[in-house]
């Protein structure tokens, strides 16, 4: 059932023409219509002049009316001034219960005569923690995310929320705030309206107290007390036709009459309950000042820690100059209609990235792609969108299983006939403990950037965890033991989400480290992805993989342009085998070594016989 408008007859009633305005209007599911409006109404009153919204309406008068501008919902007693040049989306919810509809009350006597410039500000539906649930009817959250608050600049938000009329009782029986959701600054619900144009906030609980009042204020609220008191009784009680002052105590009337001692003046009604109040308000208040403790968390005492290491994030002109060079071997993995991932040339003609990236794109069982795949190494403004494509031959090797360090990455060969950019290969360099990298890579399919984070310890990814729990309360992110206690796994802090998996990630001394894989993502409000913490595997351990599966498949082109890497020593790639053999005691890989020394290729020949010599007389030299 729609609510009866609460605006103040005094300000949308006076009847008081503007210039004619259009507004368009449509249900969910119809075409939209336009209503024109020359005086100040509210939107309701200015929808039903429509005979298509009266009778829709009317066949929906037992559901309440949700009018949405924006995206976010409007009150029914919104000034239609105010949703010039705008569509009006109209919708429909479950009502709230009867018993729970508050009484309707004239708001006239509660504001005091603000101006007439108006301010516009938004909240979103769900509260904070411990004050989740904001809005009376709970269906809301079904439609929309944010709601829009009107107020007149020089009156409080309190004023302005309680005009509203969609907000539970609650918020004002504690003390509440508004949080900013861009600068996280707080708004007390005492202070004025005037700065919140166009801002978006969210209810937050500062104490489960009653909000504190100063003396100045005392008179000012007398009204709204008395009416939100009745506001109290009323939805408790059938709504019935009552006197004025139906809802004030017998007591409390008797006090009109009665003077004050020594003063001669009247006694103002219900001065004695709000004496009481805010008595017991004063010395909980009191008593909450004596017994708080400065103490700092363990949360805090993170921000502390980290406060002193964000020198490590800056770089030297010089190694920024290096890593827009190897910038260069970035690339976008994509299909013809959308992108996947990101990537990198690692040598040769061969792109690495993600296996996951690939594996809606390729058949595993039959190794070949089902889709026509392309990479991009110039997609670095929107000149680069259709230049500097290459199309990938095959993907050579792959892997991809979930919670295996190191088991997700695909090797793509490329059909390039132009020149290539310069393997990472030779780049790479050990996996650093802390300090600051950067990853390289097009987050959400977008241009090329570059992102400067720092390593979270493996000993401090529980604080980083526990301290986003604390940040963005109401979220649900389950993060498994297994990844605190994996300690060869790269973590850290990144703004790189959907789109980025597979870029490189470099360290101090721009040498490749790793390779980005992923984070514990979730929706936050609004829609917006955020993640708890992100994660890459060291490229070393996929490089030994790597070799394994281009040995194992006989894949000696692919470990041919490896060994041929320039800037890559022999002796590496060699003692990388060898340590395979030796430590892993991978019979299938040693076995496909032995048959591989009768290779034609006389390097590779000479590498197997160097790994096989080796391995073999390792033993006696542990003797």
């Amino acid at each position: 059932m729609t609510t009866k408008s609460e605006e103040p007859l005094d300000k949308l009633k006076e009847d008081k023409h503007h210039p004619t305005h259009t507004i368009e209007w449509c249900w969910l599911d119809k075409r939209p219509a336009t209503i024109s409006c020359n005086k100040m109404q509210t939107v309701e009153d200015l929808l039903k002049q429509s005979s298509q919204f009266s009778q829709t309406a009317e066949k929906l008068r037992n559901k309440e009316l949700v009018i949405v501008r924006d995206g976010r919902a409007i009150s029914s007693h919104f000034p239609c001034n105010l949703v010039k040049n705008k569509r009006l989306t109209v919708k429909h919810v479950k009502a709230e219960e009867e018993s729970k509809r508050p009484a309707v009350f004239s708001t006239r006597s509660r504001i005091k005569t603000p101006s007439r410039e108006l301010v516009m500000f938004h909240l979103l539906v769900k509260g904070g923690k411990d004050v989740v649930r904001i809005m009376r009817n709970p269906a809301l959250k079904t439609k929309v995310q944010e709601v829009t608050v009107y107020a007149y600049k020089g009156e409080k938000v309190r004023h302005a929320l309680k005009r509203d009329g969609r907000f539970l009782s609650v918020i004002f029986k504690r003390t509440c705030a508004l949080s900013n959701i861009s600068t996280e600054v707080n708004t007390e619900l005492s202070n004025l309206v005037d700065g919140l144009e166009g801002e978006t906030f969210q209810i937050i609980l500062l104490s489960k107290s009653c909000p504190p009042q100063s003396q100045d204020s005392v008179f000012e609220d007398v009204g709204e007390r008395q009416q939100t008191d009745a506001d109290e009784t009323c939805s408790q009680q059938p709504t019935t036709a009552q006197p004025e002052n139906g809802n004030i105590p017998k007591e409390e009337l008797q006090t009109k009459s009665v003077k004050a001692p020594g003063t001669g003046l009247p006694v103002l009604p219900g001065s004695q309950r709000l004496r009481r109040d805010l008595s017991s308000q004063f010395q909980g208040l009191v008593k909450t000042k004596k017994t708080q403790v400065p103490k700092m968390s363990r949360i805090q005492n993170l921000f502390r820690v980290e406060y002193g290491q964000n020198d490590q994030m800056c770089k030297e002109v010089k190694s920024m100059k290096k890593l827009m060079k190897l910038s260069d071997s970035v690339c976008l993995v994509g299909t013809e209609v959308k992108a996947l991932g990101s990537g990198f040339l690692l040598f040769g003609k061969f792109v690495l990235t993600n296996g996951h990236v690939v594996e809606s794109v390729y058949n595993q069982n039959e190794r070949r792609l089902t889709e026509r795949v392309t990479v991009n190494f110039s997609y670095e403004g929107l000149d680069g969108v259709q230049g500097g494509q290459v199309e990938v031959e095959e993907i050579v090797c792959f892997e991809f299983q979930h919670d295996v360090l190191g088991c997700d990455w695909a090797l793509l060969k490329l059909r390039a006939e132009q020149p290539l950019p310069d393997g990472l290969f030779s780049e790479s360099g050990f996996l650093p403990q802390s300090g600051g990298i950067c990853i390289i890579g097009h987050p959400d399919g977008g241009v090329k950037k570059i992102d400067p984070c720092l390593i979270v310890k493996s000993e401090n990814r529980r604080q980083v965890v526990e301290r986003h729990y604390y940040e963005n309360p109401g979220h649900i992110q389950m993060i498994t033991n297994r990844f605190f206690e994996n300690e060869q796994l790269l973590t850290y802090e990144s703004c790189f989400y959907y789109c980025s998996s597979g870029s490189p990630v470099f360290n101090e001394h721009c040498r490749i480290v790793a390779m980005h894989s992923g984070g514990y993502a979730y929706e936050g409000p609004q829609g917006k992805t955020q993640s708890v913490i992100e994660f890459g595997h060291p490229l070393c351990v996929i490089i030994e993989r790597i070799i394994v599966q281009t040995v194992v498949t006989g894949r000696f082109d692919v470990l041919k342009d490896c060994v041929k890497c320039s800037g890559v020593p022999q002796e590496d790639i060699i003692g990388c085998m060898r340590k395979m053999i030796e430590r892993y005691e991978l019979a299938e890989f040693k076995n496909a070594v032995n048959n591989a020394v009768n290779v034609e290729d006389e390097i590779l020949k000479e590498v197997f016989e160097q790994v096989l010599q080796k391995a073999e007389a390792s033993p006696m030299d542990q003797d």
